[in-house]
């Protein structure tokens, strides 16, 4: 097999028709599918379908090369994939559960491709809803939704990714504008973005946040290099040099740090579903090569003591992983949604996904690390997601505050 020409696995793609519904009946033992309405499958099985068209033939071919298929960013927005929870514009304003279904379908492709629809919708399309003017609204919703515009999310900086209240990037105001400086790292489609939604403190120290379009003298971008993980997605470094941008570029109603963070709770919600998706892949990977190798007197290691306990535990978690997202979608949907919610769903199913991962390489022996099925790449993947968005420790502390009611994302003090 030749680098690059690996053949795409489909989960149980020996199933067909009526077998098929039988094998997706007998693992949903808890009734899920049940859980969702009409709609929500319909936009469910609508993804699904593309992805299984359209992403899973060329996905290995596309991460060894490490490239992003921009080709595909029309597609999706005829799929009404960005800011598909937006309701104005001719968008079609979805049920949480919804997009949710629509994030588990796309990280069930991979995780790079989700991670462009994210960032599109939750935290470039959502900021300039919820903090924009009514001008930047009219002129970037549309174009962002039919994917004539890409966008980009700068938060993260080099030196400042779990404590964001940390950034150096300054915002100076002069005369009737602003003078921004600083960088970002770990940017998601920075490069090929045609808008930056960057975040930087203003003259009194308030965090305020930008539309930074490509092409404004002293705003450059670099990609990161070497990476193991997302190689499907553009990551980049911004730079800000003397980047002079008028009060107009403004979100203003944007004021403060709790303003990034909420388009981070937005982005972890989808997160928590997609990390499922890719949790339901390597799933089905093990699940059907356990029932097609034989070993041993040429009975199916899926015959085996141990095989059988790693797909249970795969089973359970990812059941278990499910009913909390579906709860969480029906909560927001509803306005009851906390951040603290959002961060237990996003470690869970972060640690589900790269679980499942791990026992289904296992599974697969020496197949697990070759490009011919999916594992390795979603693995590789999840520990970039178990990463980003705040990291599995950062959520673990978000929900021992709740618990406890004690910060310790500092250290304690030493006044002696």
């Amino acid at each position: 097999m030749e680098p690059g020409q690996a053949k795409c696995y489909r989960p149980a793609e020996a199933l067909e028709g009526v077998e098929a519904d039988m094998a997706r009946d007998l693992l949903d033992l808890y009734g899920v599918e049940e859980l969702y309405e009409d709609d929500e499958r319909h936009v469910r099985d609508a993804v699904r379908a593309w992805v299984d068209e359209r992403i899973l033939p060329e996905i290995e071919a596309w991460a060894w090369d490490g490239r992003f298929p921009r080709e595909l960013v029309g597609e999706m927005a005829a799929l009404d994939l960005f800011g598909a929870t937006i309701s104005e514009y001719g968008l079609p304003g979805l049920s949480n559960v919804a997009y949710g279904l629509v994030m588990q379908e796309l990280e069930r492709g991979d995780s790079g491709l989700r991670s462009f629809v994210s960032v599109q919708s939750a935290l470039v399309m959502y900021p300039i809803m919820t903090w924009g003017s009514q001008e930047q609204k009219d002129r970037w919703i549309p174009m962002l939704a039919a994917g004539k515009a890409i966008g980009c999310f700068g938060l993260t900086e080099p030196d400042f990714g779990s404590n964001p209240g940390g950034m150096r990037s300054r915002a100076r105001r002069d005369r009737d504008g602003w003078v921004l400086n600083g960088s970002k790292a770990w940017i998601t489609n920075g490069s090929i973005a045609d808008v930056a939604v960057a975040w930087a403190r203003d003259d009194d120290g308030v965090v305020r946040g930008f539309l930074v379009e490509r092409g404004t003298p002293g705003f450059e971008t670099v990609d990161h290099k070497g990476k193991y993980s997302l190689r499907a997605s553009v990551t980049s470094e911004l730079a800000f040099s003397d980047v002079r941008l008028p009060d107009s570029s403004r979100l203003p109603h944007a004021t403060g740090l709790k303003c990034p963070l909420g388009c981070l709770t937005q982005a972890r919600f989808g997160i928590a579903w997609g990390a499922l998706g890719s949790a339901l892949a390597t799933f089905h990977a093990a699940l059907d090569y356990a029932k097609t190798r034989t070993q041993f007197g040429n009975a199916p290691i899926a015959s085996h003591q141990i095989i059988q306990e790693r797909l249970v535990w795969m089973a359970n978690e990812i059941t278990k992983g499910q009913l909390m997202v579906w709860r969480l979608g029906r909560l927001k949907d509803a306005g009851r949604a906390t951040f603290v919610q959002v961060s237990q769903a996003k470690r869970n199913s972060c640690w589900v996904a790269r679980e499942c991962a791990r026992l289904a390489r296992e599974t697969l022996g020496a197949n697990g690390v070759v490009n011919e099925y999916p594992i390795m790449r979603h693995l590789m993947n999840l520990e970039s997601v178990y990463t980003y968005e705040g990291t599995h420790d950062m959520h673990t502390l978000i929900l021992g505050e709740h618990l406890t009611g004690i910060p310790a994302f500092m250290p304690p003090r030493n006044d002696g």
